[in-house]
């Protein structure tokens, strides 16, 4: 995959834009819970992390579904759960390191972060550039760009 949606946890606020624009694309409505993106947040620290999917080199997700609802996309990398095959097992859900797949009760399907296809919804509506989405590389070039100016202004 050569883009990643990338994440700046100092940047977030925790207004969960990402969180709304998330579910109206995929769900029609404004709901956290039904989000594929989610603000994990502790108020007395003061810190809000976006947490998504990883989108894993070796995603357990896919390897203990067992009915194969859960796979990489050959043509964008993308791992992906398809809901026709889903048997709301909640394998995924369980497995996955990040808490990041999720269970929609109504649907009895497992979801997750799909990058919108490739046009990830979050990145484009986080005010505050908290959530991105490019190459890695780039990304990283620029935090070393950063923090050589800090150390050599």
């Amino acid at each position: 995959m050569s883009k990643v949606l990338l994440i700046e946890y100092d940047k977030c606020v925790g207004c969960k834009n990402c969180e709304m624009i998330c579910s109206l694309v995929h769900e029609g409505t404004c709901s956290s819970r039904l989000s594929r993106i989610r603000v994990a947040r502790d108020e007395r620290a003061g810190w809000n992390i976006p947490v998504s999917c990883a989108m894993c080199e070796e995603p357990i997700c896919v390897a203990v579904c067992p009915s194969g609802a859960c796979g990489r996309d050959p043509n964008t990398g993308i791992i992906m759960i398809d809901s026709a095959r889903c048997i709301g097992c909640r394998q995924c859900v369980m497995a996955c390191p990040f808490g990041h797949a999720n269970f929609d009760p109504l649907k009895k399907t497992a979801f997750k972060c799909d990058l919108c296809q490739g046009d990830p919804q979050c990145a484009k509506w986080c005010w505050t550039g908290a959530i991105s989405y490019g190459p890695l590389e780039e990304w990283l070039a620029q935090k070393r760009q950063q923090l050589a100016l800090k150390l050599h202004p």
